[in-house]
Protein backbone atom coordinates (compact mmCIF):
# COMPACT_ATOMS: atom_id res chain seq x y z
CA UNK A 1 0.00 0.00 0.00
CA UNK A 2 1.48 3.62 -0.99
CA UNK A 3 2.10 6.39 1.65
CA UNK A 4 -0.34 9.10 0.76
CA UNK A 5 1.40 12.58 0.97
CA UNK A 6 -0.72 15.22 3.28
CA UNK A 7 -0.12 18.39 4.32
CA UNK A 8 -1.66 19.99 7.60
CA UNK A 9 -1.11 22.25 10.28
CA UNK A 10 -1.66 22.20 14.35
CA UNK A 11 -4.92 23.70 15.34
CA UNK A 12 -4.44 26.26 17.99
CA UNK A 13 -8.05 26.36 18.36
CA UNK A 14 -9.19 23.57 20.39
CA UNK A 15 -13.10 22.42 21.62
CA UNK A 16 -16.25 22.93 18.96
CA UNK A 17 -15.80 26.40 18.84
CA UNK A 18 -12.30 26.22 17.35
CA UNK A 19 -13.20 22.75 14.62
CA UNK A 20 -16.09 25.63 13.55
CA UNK A 21 -13.84 28.14 12.67
CA UNK A 22 -11.29 25.78 10.84
CA UNK A 23 -14.00 24.55 8.80
CA UNK A 24 -15.13 27.98 8.11
CA UNK A 25 -12.05 28.59 6.71
CA UNK A 26 -12.13 25.36 4.37
CA UNK A 27 -10.06 22.83 6.99
CA UNK A 28 -11.19 19.33 8.16
CA UNK A 29 -10.19 19.48 12.15
CA UNK A 30 -8.98 16.66 12.99
CA UNK A 31 -6.85 14.90 15.79
CA UNK A 32 -3.04 12.68 16.06
CA UNK A 33 -2.90 10.45 18.72
CA UNK A 34 -0.88 6.92 19.70
CA UNK A 35 2.45 5.70 20.23
CA UNK A 36 1.46 6.96 23.86
CA UNK A 37 1.73 10.43 22.90
CA UNK A 38 -0.09 13.52 23.82
CA UNK A 39 -3.11 13.69 21.12
CA UNK A 40 -1.93 16.44 19.01
CA UNK A 41 -5.33 18.49 17.36
CA UNK A 42 -4.39 19.15 13.71
CA UNK A 43 -6.57 20.91 10.86
CA UNK A 44 -6.06 19.68 7.36
CA UNK A 45 -7.48 21.76 3.96
CA UNK A 46 -10.29 20.35 2.66
CA UNK A 47 -9.52 20.07 -1.24
CA UNK A 48 -5.74 19.10 -0.92
CA UNK A 49 -7.69 16.26 1.39
CA UNK A 50 -10.32 15.16 -1.49
CA UNK A 51 -7.14 15.74 -4.21
CA UNK A 52 -4.13 13.48 -1.88
CA UNK A 53 -7.18 10.44 -1.33
CA UNK A 54 -8.86 10.79 -4.61
CA UNK A 55 -6.99 7.55 -6.12
CA UNK A 56 -7.42 5.38 -2.96
CA UNK A 57 -9.12 2.61 -3.20
CA UNK A 58 -10.77 0.76 -0.29
CA UNK A 59 -10.22 1.77 3.86
CA UNK A 60 -7.35 2.41 6.04
CA UNK A 61 -5.44 4.94 4.29
CA UNK A 62 -1.75 5.36 5.39
CA UNK A 63 -0.79 9.24 4.89
CA UNK A 64 2.62 10.70 5.82
CA UNK A 65 1.17 14.46 7.57
CA UNK A 66 3.30 17.48 7.38
CA UNK A 67 2.10 19.48 10.29
CA UNK A 68 4.54 21.89 10.34
CA UNK A 69 7.31 20.52 12.81
CA UNK A 70 7.90 17.56 10.98
CA UNK A 71 6.32 14.58 8.96
CA UNK A 72 4.00 11.87 10.50
CA UNK A 73 2.95 8.64 9.36
CA UNK A 74 -0.49 8.05 10.73
CA UNK A 75 -3.22 5.59 9.69
CA UNK A 76 -6.50 7.27 8.50
CA UNK A 77 -8.49 5.70 11.42
CA UNK A 78 -11.80 7.52 11.14
CA UNK A 79 -13.60 9.74 8.73
CA UNK A 80 -17.12 11.68 10.26
CA UNK A 81 -19.66 13.02 7.99
CA UNK A 82 -22.26 15.18 8.75
CA UNK A 83 -25.66 13.70 8.88
CA UNK A 84 -27.51 15.73 6.83
CA UNK A 85 -24.92 17.59 4.47
CA UNK A 86 -22.80 14.43 4.20
CA UNK A 87 -19.88 16.70 4.39
CA UNK A 88 -16.44 15.64 6.49
CA UNK A 89 -16.13 17.28 9.56
CA UNK A 90 -13.43 15.60 11.76
CA UNK A 91 -10.39 13.09 10.99
CA UNK A 92 -8.40 10.68 13.56
CA UNK A 93 -5.05 9.79 12.48
CA UNK A 94 -3.32 7.26 14.40
CA UNK A 95 0.67 7.69 14.53
CA UNK A 96 2.11 4.44 13.35
CA UNK A 97 5.11 2.86 12.31
CA UNK A 98 5.67 1.30 9.19
CA UNK A 99 7.65 -1.48 10.80
CA UNK A 100 5.13 -2.66 13.34
CA UNK A 101 1.88 -4.73 12.71
CA UNK A 102 -1.16 -2.91 13.05
CA UNK A 103 -5.06 -4.60 13.92
CA UNK A 104 -7.33 -3.18 11.24
CA UNK A 105 -10.76 -3.45 9.86
CA UNK A 106 -10.79 -5.04 6.15
CA UNK A 107 -14.05 -5.07 3.90
CA UNK A 108 -15.44 -8.68 2.64
CA UNK A 109 -15.78 -8.65 -0.67
CA UNK A 110 -17.66 -11.65 -2.52
CA UNK A 111 -16.70 -12.67 -6.04
CA UNK A 112 -18.80 -15.35 -8.19
CA UNK A 113 -22.46 -16.63 -8.17
CA UNK A 114 -22.84 -19.33 -6.18
CA UNK A 115 -24.01 -22.73 -7.71
CA UNK A 116 -26.64 -22.70 -5.18
CA UNK A 117 -27.96 -19.18 -6.40
CA UNK A 118 -27.07 -19.72 -10.42
CA UNK A 119 -29.17 -23.66 -10.52
CA UNK A 120 -31.08 -23.42 -7.83
CA UNK A 121 -32.62 -20.27 -7.20
CA UNK A 122 -30.96 -19.63 -4.06
CA UNK A 123 -30.40 -16.60 -1.74
CA UNK A 124 -26.75 -15.37 -0.99
CA UNK A 125 -26.93 -13.81 2.65
CA UNK A 126 -23.83 -11.31 3.19
CA UNK A 127 -23.34 -12.37 7.46
CA UNK A 128 -20.38 -10.45 7.59
CA UNK A 129 -19.36 -6.88 5.90
CA UNK A 130 -15.59 -6.78 7.49
CA UNK A 131 -12.93 -8.63 9.46
CA UNK A 132 -10.20 -8.00 11.34
CA UNK A 133 -6.51 -8.62 9.99
CA UNK A 134 -3.36 -7.90 11.62
CA UNK A 135 -0.06 -7.36 9.57
CA UNK A 136 2.69 -4.32 8.49
CA UNK A 137 0.49 -0.96 7.35
CA UNK A 138 1.91 -2.03 4.21
CA UNK A 139 0.77 -4.52 3.83
CA UNK A 140 -3.10 -4.25 4.68
CA UNK A 141 -5.16 -5.47 1.65
CA UNK A 142 -8.04 -3.30 -0.06
CA UNK A 143 -10.37 -6.04 0.76
CA UNK A 144 -10.33 -9.31 0.98
CA UNK A 145 -11.63 -11.48 -2.20
CA UNK A 146 -13.97 -14.65 -1.48
CA UNK A 147 -14.83 -16.92 -3.31
CA UNK A 148 -18.60 -18.35 -2.68
CA UNK A 149 -18.94 -19.54 -6.29
CA UNK A 150 -18.55 -23.62 -4.86
CA UNK A 151 -21.81 -22.81 -2.59
CA UNK A 152 -24.74 -24.45 -2.85
CA UNK A 153 -28.03 -23.98 -0.80
CA UNK A 154 -27.67 -24.88 2.32
CA UNK A 155 -23.83 -24.15 2.53
CA UNK A 156 -22.15 -21.51 4.72
CA UNK A 157 -18.66 -19.87 4.41
CA UNK A 158 -16.41 -19.69 7.90
CA UNK A 159 -13.64 -17.31 8.70
CA UNK A 160 -11.46 -20.49 9.21
CA UNK A 161 -12.30 -21.60 5.54
CA UNK A 162 -10.21 -18.25 3.96
CA UNK A 163 -6.62 -17.95 2.95
CA UNK A 164 -4.77 -15.27 3.77
CA UNK A 165 -1.71 -14.41 2.41
CA UNK A 166 0.33 -11.49 3.48
CA UNK A 167 -1.86 -10.59 6.83
CA UNK A 168 -3.54 -12.89 9.11
CA UNK A 169 -7.27 -13.08 10.30
CA UNK A 170 -7.85 -12.21 14.27
CA UNK A 171 -11.83 -12.66 13.83
CA UNK A 172 -12.68 -15.80 14.92
CA UNK A 173 -12.70 -18.70 13.07
CA UNK A 174 -16.45 -20.10 13.58
CA UNK A 175 -17.98 -16.73 12.35
CA UNK A 176 -19.98 -17.29 9.59
CA UNK A 177 -19.43 -15.30 6.60
CA UNK A 178 -22.12 -16.08 4.07
CA UNK A 179 -24.21 -19.01 3.42
CA UNK A 180 -26.84 -19.82 0.20
CA UNK A 181 -30.46 -20.51 1.80
CA UNK A 182 -33.46 -21.75 -0.31
CA UNK A 183 -35.94 -19.21 -1.60
CA UNK A 184 -38.99 -18.47 0.76
CA UNK A 185 -42.24 -20.08 -0.45
CA UNK A 186 -44.76 -18.48 -0.02
CA UNK A 187 -47.92 -20.19 1.68
CA UNK A 188 -51.48 -20.59 -0.79
CA UNK A 189 -54.40 -20.97 1.02
CA UNK A 190 -56.31 -24.41 1.00
CA UNK A 191 -59.59 -24.26 -1.83
CA UNK A 192 -62.84 -24.98 0.53
CA UNK A 193 -64.31 -28.11 -0.70
CA UNK A 194 -68.09 -28.62 -0.85
CA UNK A 195 -69.91 -31.71 -1.52
CA UNK A 196 -72.10 -31.79 -5.03
CA UNK A 197 -74.90 -33.11 -2.93
CA UNK A 198 -74.62 -30.36 -0.22
CA UNK A 199 -74.70 -27.67 -2.82
CA UNK A 200 -77.59 -28.59 -4.59
CA UNK A 201 -79.68 -28.99 -1.59
CA UNK A 202 -78.67 -25.51 -0.35
CA UNK A 203 -79.77 -24.43 -3.78
CA UNK A 204 -83.21 -26.07 -3.97
CA UNK A 205 -83.94 -25.08 0.26
CA UNK A 206 -86.15 -21.76 0.29
CA UNK A 207 -84.87 -18.68 2.44
CA UNK A 208 -87.22 -18.86 5.51
CA UNK A 209 -87.86 -14.89 7.09
CA UNK A 210 -89.31 -15.09 10.98
CA UNK A 211 -91.81 -12.58 11.72
CA UNK A 212 -91.36 -11.76 15.43
CA UNK A 213 -93.96 -11.52 17.75
CA UNK A 214 -97.04 -13.01 14.96
CA UNK A 215 -97.36 -16.81 14.26
CA UNK A 216 -99.13 -15.78 10.49
CA UNK A 217 -98.12 -12.34 9.20
CA UNK A 218 -101.30 -10.55 7.90
CA UNK A 219 -101.61 -8.90 4.66
CA UNK A 220 -100.87 -5.45 4.58
CA UNK A 221 -103.51 -2.86 3.81
CA UNK A 222 -103.42 0.00 1.64
CA UNK A 223 -104.09 3.07 3.49
CA UNK A 224 -106.78 4.62 1.06
CA UNK A 225 -108.01 1.16 0.94
CA UNK A 226 -108.78 0.88 5.22
CA UNK A 227 -110.12 4.52 5.41
CA UNK A 228 -112.95 3.37 2.47
CA UNK A 229 -113.76 0.44 4.61
CA UNK A 230 -114.43 2.51 7.18
CA UNK A 231 -116.76 4.32 5.94
CA UNK A 232 -119.24 1.46 4.33
CA UNK A 233 -119.13 0.41 8.45
CA UNK A 234 -120.68 3.92 9.18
Amino acid sequence: MAVIQLKGSRRESLGKGGARRARAAGQIPGVIYGHGETPVPVAVDFKEFELALRGHKGGNAIVNLNVGSGDVTALLRDVQFDPLSRQIIHLDFQHISLTEQIVVEVAVHFVGTPIGVKDGGGILEHIVRTLQVRCLPTAIPPSIDVDVTALNIGDNLHVRDLPATGFEIVSEGDVTIAAVVAPAVEEVAAPVVVEEGAVAAAAAEPEVVATKGKKDAEPAVPEAAGKEAKKEKK
